[in-house]
């Protein structure tokens, strides 16, 4: 009697126990973090409560007019922010004073005294990071002098508001302030209306403000320079008993990339027959002379042919299959189509008529996938007759390949918002020399909204002939904009015309666009992008024609005025 072993059983019983005995380990580990994670949270939060309350209870403590921040308003001894050790901890503590005006007797030019300075408003703000991100906690309060009497301090009102793109307001904006005359320095931050106001601030010339957010552009008035001699908005200047103020637009910050590419352009292969070594396989078929024709002697029979595969790199469409041939009476050629390998023909349902083939040149091969087509090959059945051959002369392929990448072109990057201007004409906020690179690919993080112009140098030697988001071009808060530019040989003087929908503001493609002066009449038809390139122009005044089915002729007679590298807008009703 043979008795079952135990072995599988006890190493499964191990497995099963070890599994269990991790999970358990894993539970209790996962507690004891947790717990030291409460521990250390509550000591830290148990530091930030001793420190707000030291810093609350001091200013308790001080007289009236002492109360206030250096480089604050009003101005005192405390500092602004400052750093901290306790227990191991570090922490920020964060002071701001502000006066406060009271609504009770009347607020702003309404008060009825006319003492905004009713009291003081501070608030302390603490924060250290924890495993959660950073923590804070907060306090305020407000004192009045103890004479219970309000007094007038000198100085004017400084207010400043916080908006997105649309107007809105933007609270927890931070507002930085710098005075240098009036020793003014201090960081702030709006409150729900998106604003905050600086009641007695010092009357001064020249007070420096900066507004933004985390991930949020940033708004500031400017310095005169030699570059910017009148900056706008320029610093602002406060005056007694005179209120000041200003808007500063922020939004999300977006993101923008440029890529470049030659334009898709039109190819051909062709077989002259001044050798074989563009087909691939043949029966019964020789090359003299430039021609192919079946092998002699007579009576001739079948003869077959196959070229090389034709695979344009960056294929972007097929064209047309042309040939010139020879058919004495009595003979034929039957051409088709194959596939890359050569193996298998091209279905009817991409090429019809390919399967019984084509006598008649041309042949419209546009109807190929690309995708799945990527190469073709051309076949030719030639029959004889008892004493003739037929001979094939010549067949092109035709087809478009690009856009390819076009590396390290140059270009410049400017925004339409303006902070002023100097001896070279208006200054722009946003103004960058750039460059596609190697990878003809630039990724342009962080930019604020705006409408932005990209204009290729013509040192690059090439002129954009197109562009499916047409310059100038948007950038809304907190988008992410891919600009495609299709780059062509630099002329002295070119035109681009895009062709819009007036409708709808739609770029029309196939819209025939005529251009002529005297000497000169060429027609061009809109791509894709809606737009037609006609490159070296003279630098003159061309009358301009524009037609599409189911729209109205525009006809712009010496209406483009061609001078350098130019650009057209038409729009079709």
């Amino acid at each position: 009697m043979v008795r079952p072993s135990s072995a599988g059983v006890t190493l499964i019983d191990t497995v099963v126990g070890t599994a269990l005995m991790l999970l358990i380990f894993m539970g209790v580990a996962a507690a004891f973090q947790l717990s030291i994670d409460v521990v250390t949270s509550n000591k830290a939060r148990a530091g930030a409560i001793a420190l707000l309350n030291e810093r609350m209870e001091y200013i308790h403590s001080l007289t009236y007019s002492a109360i206030g921040t250096s480089g604050g308003i009003p101005s005192g001894a405390l500092a602004q922010n400052e750093t901290v050790m306790l227990n191991g901890v570090t922490y920020n503590r964060r002071t701001l004073i502000v006066y406060y005006d009271d609504s009770k007797d009347g607020s702003g030019g309404g008060d009825a005294n006319t003492i905004q300075a009713d009291s003081k408003v501070f608030k302390v703000d603490v924060s250290w990071t924890s495993r959660t991100g950073t923590r804070h906690i907060t306090a305020s309060a407000r004192v009045a002098p103890l004479t219970g009497l309000e007094s007038a301090v000198s100085g004017g009102t400084l207010t400043i508001n916080a908006v997105d793109s649309l107007g809105a307001p933007i609270s927890s904006a931070q507002v930085t302030v710098v005075n240098a005359g009036t020793s003014v320095n201090l960081i702030t931050y709006t409150n729900a209306s998106g604003t905050i106001q600086f009641v007695g601030t010092p009357a001064s010339a020249g007070y420096q403000i900066s507004v933004t957010k985390s991930g949020y552009s940033t708004a500031q008035t400017y310095s005169a320079t030699a570059q910017n001699t009148s900056p706008n908005p320029g610093h602002l200047t406060v005056t007694n008993n005179v209120t000041t103020s200003a808007t500063f637009a922020v939004d999300v910050l977006g993101n923008k990339t440029v890529r470049t590419w030659t334009p898709v352009q039109t190819g051909t292969t062709t077989d002259t027959y001044a050798d074989s070594s563009k087909i691939a396989t043949s029966s019964n078929v020789s090359v003299a002379s430039g021609v192919a024709a079946i092998s002699a002697p007579a009576p001739y029979g079948t003869g077959l042919l196959q070229s090389t595969a034709v695979a344009p790199s960056y294929l972007y469409g097929w064209k047309l299959l042309t040939w010139t041939d020879s058919k004495p009476a009595g003979t034929s050629i039957v051409y088709r189509v194959y596939d890359f390998g050569g193996s298998a023909l091209i279905p009817d349902s991409q090429l019809p008529g390919n399967a019984a083939g084509f006598t008649a040149s041309p042949v419209n091969l546009s109807g190929i996938s690309t995708s799945t087509y990527t190469g073709l090959r051309i076949g030719a059945t030639l029959t004889g007759s008892a004493s003739a051959t037929p001979s094939i002369d010549t067949w092109s392929l035709g087809y478009d390949y690009g856009p390819i990448p076009l590396p390290n072109i140059a270009f410049t990057l400017t925004g339409s918002k303006t902070i002023g201007s100097g001896p070279s004409g208006t200054v722009y906020k946003y103004s960058q020399s750039l460059n596609t690179g190697a990878g003809a690919s630039l990724y342009i993080p962080n930019i604020e909204w705006d409408t932005y112009t990209i204009a290729v140098a013509s040192s690059t030697g090439y002129d954009i002939s197109k562009s499916c988001n047409p310059q100038p071009e948007t950038l809304s808060p907190g988008s992410s904009v891919t600009t495609d530019l299709y780059l062509s040989a630099h002329t002295a003087s070119s035109l681009l015309v895009d062709v819009r929908s007036a409708a709808t503001g739609a770029l029309l493609p196939n819209a025939s666009v005529q251009l002529t002066k005297t000497g000169y009449n060429a027609t061009v038809s809109t791509g894709s992008c809606g737009q037609a390139f006609f490159s070296g122009l003279t630098n003159a005044t061309y009358t301009i024609v524009v037609s599409l089915a189911g729209y109205t002729t525009y006809t712009g007679t010496n209406a483009a005025v061609v001078n350098g590298t130019t650009k057209y807008s038409v729009s079709l009703n």
